[in-house]
């Protein structure tokens, strides 16, 4: 079967016209970077926010002439608007981007603002972010999924991620996703939980070369062409930092909230104080901050040591007047069964780092529950698009 390369997909795409049938998207300068990887293409299309619906059809077109390349697998193509949102513009719509029932996402109260569409079947969606790497961000994602399953809720887990998606080994799965009808993939399974991530889509060692375009159009293809079915709740596992990844789901996604994970030194407390004022801007809920290797327990004589600080994180959260969620341990345990994709919440579900989990995946579903039962009392008429 031949390479594919990004010269032919766009050579290919130059048969697709541009809007209202003038010239081609790629001489037109609409085409982002092509990226390729396992016989699959990715990329996106530019297109003004309030033509998107209108534009569908050329996005279908060169989703199509893509896929008709000899060793093409599969194409991941949406429509994008490269441009910062205004205050009250509507968001930028997406492929198969449809209002679900029943869960309140996708409606606009009379005389207000677009809401965000959510996916269809999912009750609530919450990120996991952290101002900076290396503070257990994915640990703290995959674990308070599977405590919250624990604590009696349907749940789902996108590895938002993509520049080092880690839930394949955190999780122990392994395969490629399966396309169904239309254009929806099956998310994969394991321990109970829904999950899809691009590491299911691209070999482990691949180096992920993505540009702001790029990161919307595949983060929000993962969130809204998966069939996902009926959830509570969608932990979304966010990359480190506030860059486009951040920016995408937080304004073209209706987020129930944030949870901040940081350790107790004040560098990391300096980069998660970023993550928060970014989610307050955009007027993401903060759900609470994590401490995370908050304490560590010698396992040979049980002494206690604050190997980073400690408290620095619930100070933090007193300060700035969001809930303080908990303390996690640094453990070896934690580490071991991250490792081996046998996380400690069902590895060890009667132990005491599985408790503090629930207890913090507790602490949260009581807070997006209450925010969402208030939301429904005051909702006023409603009008869906």
């Amino acid at each position: 079967m031949p390479d594919v390369t990004r010269e032919t997909v766009l050579e290919k795409l130059r048969t697709v016209r541009g809007p209202d049938m003038e010239g081609n998207i790629v001489d037109l300068g609409l085409v982002s970077d092509v990226f390729i990887s396992d016989g699959k293409a990715y990329f996106s299309i530019t297109v003004p926010a309030d033509r998107a619906k209108e534009l569908e059809p050329m996005r279908a077109a060169a989703e199509r002439v893509v896929r008709e390349i000899p060793g093409v697998k599969a194409a991941m193509v949406a429509l994008t608007a490269d441009r910062k949102a205004a205050p009250q513009a509507a968001p930028v719509q997406t492929p198969r981007q449809v209002p679900p029932a029943g869960h309140g996402h996708g409606q606009r109260p009379a005389g207000g603002a677009p809401a965000k569409a959510g996916i269809p079947g999912v009750g609530a969606i919450i990120a996991v972010a952290s101002g900076k790497g290396g503070v257990g961000k994915s640990t703290t994602s995959v674990n308070l999924a599977l405590a919250l399953q624990a604590n009696g809720l349907k749940v789902g887990l996108l590895d938002a991620d993509i520049y080092g998606p880690s839930m394949p080994r955190l999780l122990k799965i392994s395969g490629r996703p399966q396309q169904i009808e239309g254009r929806l993939i099956r998310p994969m399974e394991n321990y109970g939980l829904t999950v899809m991530s691009m590491g299911f889509l691209v070999d482990e060692e691949v180096a992920m070369i993505w540009r702001g375009p790029m990161i919307q159009s595949a983060l929000l293809q993962m969130l809204r062409e998966v069939a996902w079915g009926e959830l509570d709740i969608l932990v979304v596992d966010m990359p480190p930092g506030t860059g486009d990844a951040q920016l995408t789901m937080a304004q073209q996604v209706p987020l129930a909230g944030a949870v901040i994970v940081s350790t107790p030194q004040d560098l990391a407390l300096v980069d998660a104080r970023k993550g928060l004022t970014m989610f307050r801007k955009v007027e993401v809920p903060v759900l609470g901050i994590v401490e995370n290797m908050s304490y560590f327990v010698a396992p040979d004589t049980g002494n206690r040591y604050d190997i980073f600080g400690h408290g620095g994180a619930r100070k933090e959260a007193e300060r700035i007047g969001v809930p303080f969620l908990g303390e996690v341990p640094l453990t070896m345990g934690i580490r071991e069964t991250s490792d081996a994709g046998t996380p400690v919440v069902v590895s060890e579900p009667e132990g005491e780092v599985a408790r503090i989990y629930r207890n913090i995946a507790a602490k949260v579903w009581e807070q997006v529950s209450a925010a969402r039962q208030s939301k429904s009392r005051t909702m006023p008429d409603i009008v869906f698009e």
